[in-house]
């Protein structure tokens, strides 16, 4: 009997053995990746660059798609098993490109961690009219799936991670308004309609790609600090949500809080290589384990029931398809 994560019906702890302290590090630890391929977006920096490193440690050949390939270069030293690709993720003609240069290696990917993203941002569009937080976390990574899927299909047994968060709970998706044309901008609404985007495809390809031997999986990393991830927020915003104080520093309760780098990596990580998922997917994962369903969204942590909605799941799918203009079956 197959079972899928619609409505939640999966979202309940496995009982990891670890826990929100753990590194990116002590995830991988047994872990053997010789011989696999992944491909790693917003590699080079932050949690991304920490998955890069610990996959390479593992075995595993790591492609890096970057906008910025002397950045790249510069933060990547020294990692073995790296290759460096040009990838604008603002642009689809360059994901287009990429995947197309990929494919015609003829190699299969065994993982496709979609790490990058942007949070913070002012109202900005792209040239198709899109909202800049919803085109970078969610459409382009969907895009990039779908345009990679003959490589996943060949790894016979491939993972998609797609980096989410748990500030899902910020916002449903807004069919109706998705792009901010008619409804009032702020930068969190749009960050978390993204991020609901990515747990709602996530649930989604699961459920598609699993008879081919591909699962998905969405996760929240945490609160993690020395990232670049708030170098737009405004000095302001932090202190509204209570983060800083009137000097604009952020205070010392929340800085403990804080993950560190390596244990943010963790969970991408573990949804990337845990045999516990062998036979799981379509889950949201926090904390390196599978979280719970919360539907009081007044506590933070575990996902919102609206993220894993059957008919919001696959109304997306085809509304992604339309809004990329990419018929994305999985045949």
């Amino acid at each position: 009997m197959e079972q899928y994560n619609y409505q939640g019906a999966l979202q309940k702890p496995v009982n990891s053995g670890f826990n929100a302290k753990s590194t990116a590090e002590e995830v991988s630890q047994g872990i053997d990746l010789s011989g696999k391929i992944a491909i790693v977006t917003g590699g080079n920096t932050g949690i991304g660059l920490e998955t890069v490193k610990t996959l390479s440690k593992a075995g595993a050949a790591v492609i890096v798609p970057a906008r910025d390939i002397e950045k790249a270069k510069r933060n990547l030293a020294g990692i073995a098993h790296v290759e460096l690709e040009n990838l604008d993720l603002a642009n689809p003609g360059s994901i287009d490109a990429f995947a197309e240069k990929f494919l015609a290696s003829g190699r299969p990917l065994h993982l496709l961690i979609n790490n990058a993203g942007i949070m913070w941002v002012p109202l900005r569009r792209d040239y198709r009219g899109f909202e800049s937080q919803l085109a970078i976390n969610y459409l382009a990574h969907f895009q990039l799936t779908a345009r990679l899927w003959p490589a996943l299909k060949k790894a016979d047994g491939a993972r998609v991670v797609n980096v989410s968060s748990g500030g899902h709970q910020f916002s449903d998706f807004d069919f109706e308004d998705p792009n901010f044309i008619h409804r009032e901008y702020e930068t969190l609404l749009g960050y978390g309609q993204s991020k609901t985007a990515v747990n709602l495809f996530s649930l989604e390809l699961d459920n598609r790609a699993k008879k081919h031997n591909v699962r998905s999986y969405a996760l929240c990393p945490g609160a993690v600090g020395e990232t670049e991830l708030s170098r737009e927020a405004p000095a302001d915003l932090f202190q509204k949500l209570g983060y800083s104080d009137a000097e604009g520093n952020i205070l010392p309760e929340i800085a403990a809080s804080l993950k560190t780098i390596p244990q943010g990596a963790a969970t991408t990580v573990w949804c990337a290589t845990s045999p516990l998922l062998d036979d799981l997917g379509g889950v949201y994962c926090e904390n390196v384990e599978v979280a719970d369903l919360n539907s009081d969204v007044s506590v933070i942590g575990g996902i919102k029931a609206y993220s894993l909605d059957e008919k919001n799941a696959k109304r997306l799918w085809k509304m992604s398809e339309e809004m990329t203009g990419i018929l994305f079956e999985l045949s």
